[in-house]
C-alpha cells in the first residue's frame, strides 16, 4: 500500500477493521466479496478466473 492511500485511510477515521468487514461482505449475486468486484462493481473473479454469474454490479447480501 502507498504512504498516500495509509495517509488516506488514517485521516478517514476508518478502521482497519472496518475496511476488512466492508471488503468481506459478499454479493447477492454471485456470492463472491466485495473485494473481488472492480470499481464499476462488476465481479471480476478469483485466483485469474473470470466470474461467470453475469454479475456485473455488487448487490451485499
Amino acid at each position: 500500500m502507498t504512504s498516500e492511500t495509509e495517509t488516506k485511510i488514517h485521516e478517514s477515521g476508518i478502521s482497519t477493521a472496518e475496511l476488512i468487514s466492508h471488503f468481506r461482505e459478499k454479493c447477492k449475486v454471485c456470492g463472491h466479496h466485495r473485494i473481488m468486484h472492480n470499481d464499476l462493481g462488476a465481479c471480476e473473479g478469483v485466483m485469474n478466473k473470470p466470474c461467470t454469474s453475469g454479475c456485473d454490479s455488487f448487490d451485499p447480501e
